[in-house]
């Protein structure tokens, strides 16, 4: 099947309606607990994610084969209107979530329209219903109770290094070949030094001002930001194949004809992805941060390593989990370690109210995409 230019359009746009709503679950930590401000926090997603659907060219090839091929039985007849239709129910349904600020799911709504678009095309005799269960399904169910879990263990941890860390930091000096430890007193200890090449070294003071040191210093604050930049490029990693991939449903070939046509489709999306998270990011972005918790610096760092880790390790097991169900079950573990009444509960059900008709909406939107598009093309 030739691709059409029509459905690299309607990709391109399901990619920016992705960044629109999926960038905020990676770093509504760095704005909703101080680090920094939304815009500077949105690009500094933004980035990541272009890096990280980039980087999927060459390490997802799983993925892409699992939407493109893994949930369609061999030799089953799809016409392009298939393509163009899951395509424009994915889109709209996430567009309107964004629009509307309710974090959802990219990965749910691709399934949704996929199913739906099969049930309308050859009433789902064409589908894999095992491979929907046991490859989409059930990752996507458990990934919010393990994101839970794992955020109710790791933040006491995150939660005693930040009292024991809270205004000292580490600052790399290149000139001195030092790395020094400042107390909250502007104290500072010498970690390392070392001599090479038999140049002289600098001394370094006992006490001096933080901001006298000529180097690069590394807090909490850091840890924070490369751990949002990390949850970032995973997401970009996880959700750049899904798309991809639709571009594949019904061609013969399991992968890419030639390396430019893959290197093509994946820049294109990466490139989508990222207008979608500056232009568009903010109202998701602006939920998460505010309307489920407030959080301090350590609460943010904790749920922030709780998403980075988990979506990394699915994502190296080929396994489409959703970076918003794990992104916001984890900020939602964190209000509950403060109590439930530090939790807004009206946003979460809203949230899982969004997660629930995801599936529905998708589908009949695709379903609907489907019979227009066969009676006007």
């Amino acid at each position: 099947m030739e691709i059409s230019l029509l459905a690299f359009a309607l990709a391109f746009a399901l990619a920016f309606a992705n960044g629109t709503n999926d960038v905020s679950k990676a770093i509504a930590t760095l704005a909703g607990s101080g680090v920094t401000n939304y815009r500077s926090a949105i690009a500094w997603g933004t980035v990541w994610t272009i890096i990280g659907a980039g980087v999927a060219a060459f390490v997802a090839s799983a993925m892409v084969k699992t939407f493109s091929h893994g949930l369609v039985q061999a030799g089953t007849i799809i016409e392009p209107t298939v393509t163009l239709a899951v395509l424009i129910g994915a889109m709209v349904w996430i567009l309107f979530a964004s629009i509307t600020g309710l974090p959802v799911s990219t990965t749910h709504a691709l399934i949704g329209a996929i199913v739906g678009t099969g049930l309308v095309a050859f009433a789902g005799e064409g589908l894999i219903w095992g491979a929907i269960g046991k490859k989409i399904a059930l990752p996507l169910l458990l990934s919010p109770f393990l994101a839970l879990t794992l955020s109710l263990l790791i933040h006491p941890a995150i939660r005693t290094l930040a009292k024991r860390w809270d205004g000292a930091c580490l600052c790399v000096m290149p000139a001195s070949r030092a790395l020094v430890a400042i107390d909250t007193h502007g104290g500072t200890r010498t970690l390392f030094q070392t001599s090479s090449f038999n140049q002289p070294i600098m001394a370094v003071p006992s006490q001096c001002d933080r901001a006298g040191l000529r180097g690069l210093v590394m807090g909490l604050d850091t840890i924070h930001w490369i751990s949002s930049g990390l949850a970032s490029f995973a997401r970009g990693t996880n959700d750049a194949p899904k798309i991809v991939a639709i571009l594949l449903i019904g061609s013969s070939a399991v992968t890419w004809p030639n390396a430019s046509s893959q290197l093509i489709a994946f820049g294109g999306i990466a490139i989508a992805m990222g207008l979608g998270s500056y232009f568009g990011g903010l109202r998701v972005t602006e939920v998460l941060a505010e309307k489920v918790t407030k959080m301090n610096h350590a609460e943010g760092l904790s749920a922030n390593l709780t998403t980075s880790s988990l979506v990394l390790a699915a994502g190296s097991l080929g396994l489409p989990v959703s970076t918003t169900h794990i992104s916001s079950s984890a900020i939602i573990g964190i209000g509950l370690l403060k109590g439930r009444n530090n939790v807004r509960w009206t946003t979460v059900r809203d949230m899982v109210l969004a997660w629930v008709i995801t599936l529905p909406a998708s589908a009949l939107l695709a379903g609907g995409a489907y019979l227009i598009l066969t009676r006007t093309l």
